[in-house]
């Protein structure tokens, strides 16, 4: 059961959130020379609760609207098949969706008694969010938006919650950690286009078409890129973050397999893996530019 249940919250894509967090208190340490260990362990239980509220509620919503049904579902689209291989009932993920949420809610609920209104602003964002995610988001397109924002609000949450202050350099990179895990849930609906789009969903995979859509997923890393790139230049960000431009390569033949395989379900999965590990690469080398940054600086 146990091994259902992880199923369910998708584990594999967790690591995307963590990544955020360290994100945020990377950058928090870089900036103030701080950490407290304790407001850290709790930030990674509410944003774990939360991003398996969100994953748990879409499964219930994409069952109850046949969606995951109809899909050939795989290893990274189609949802996690719980409910259509019976082994949950559809009550228990929703209800456990909820369970997440309050969670997630509950921990975000101390930090405003300790950190005060931002915490709010970024909670009540989250709850609202999570809960319409699987209808009303997605259904109006605005599902990789909300994808991007919300990476982006874990890492500057995570910095809020540690110095108390927001500054430019969290917020920028939270953009990069947030369109990191956009490129993925853009190029994981390829697959989910017919059941999607017969039930009422607009991904931006949907509404470009697939063909115009297999073009589009240059732009994501020509945004992420060209922010880290940029911010360098401007002295934003330090040097050493340009490391995460060893990536390219794999940015680049992921990009030019999806412009084959766009309409291959079952070549779609390599292409699909191959965002997943760019995406999470990217990412941790961003999160370690910065430790290492820190002991660049440190006093000998």
């Amino acid at each position: 059961m146990i091994k259902v249940w992880l199923r369910a919250v998708r584990i594999r894509f967790l690591l995307a959130s963590i990544i955020s967090v360290c994100l945020g208190l990377a950058i928090n340490g870089w900036q103030n020379k701080t950490i407290d260990v304790g407001f850290a362990a709790l930030t990674f239980v509410g944003v774990a609760a939360l991003h398996a509220s969100v994953d748990l509620l879409n499964d219930y919503w994409d069952y109850k609207r046949q969606i995951d049904t109809e899909t050939n579902r795989t290893k990274f689209s189609g949802g996690t098949g719980v409910l259509p291989e019976g082994l949950l009932k559809p009550r228990q993920v929703y209800r456990a969706g909820m369970l997440m949420l309050i969670i997630g809610s509950a921990v975000g609920a101390f930090f405003i008694f300790e950190r005060g209104i931002t915490i709010a602003v970024i909670l009540g964002f989250a709850i609202v969010s999570i809960y319409f995610y699987s209808t009303r988001i997605v259904d109006s397109g605005l599902g990789e938006v909300f994808v991007a924002v919300k990476g982006s609000m874990i890492v500057l949450g995570t910095y809020f919650v540690q110095s108390s202050h927001i500054t430019l350099e969290p917020v920028i990179a939270g953009i990069v950690s947030g369109v990191l895990s956009s490129t993925v849930l853009f190029v994981n609906s390829f697959p989910d286009f017919d059941a999607d789009k017969k039930h009422g969903r607009k991904t931006l995979v949907i509404m470009l078409g697939k063909l115009q859509a297999a073009s589009f997923v240059w732009v994501f890393p020509l945004v992420i890129y060209g922010i880290i790139v940029s911010s360098v230049i401007s002295g934003i960000f330090p040097a050493i973050t340009l490391v995460t431009l060893a990536t390219i390569p794999m940015a680049v033949r992921s990009a030019k397999s999806l412009k084959k395989n766009y309409d291959k379900v079952q070549e779609l999965v390599p292409v699909m893996q191959g965002f997943v590990t760019y995406s999470r690469i990217t990412g941790a080398l961003f999160v370690v530019a910065f430790l290492v940054d820190i002991l660049f600086k440190a006093p000998q």
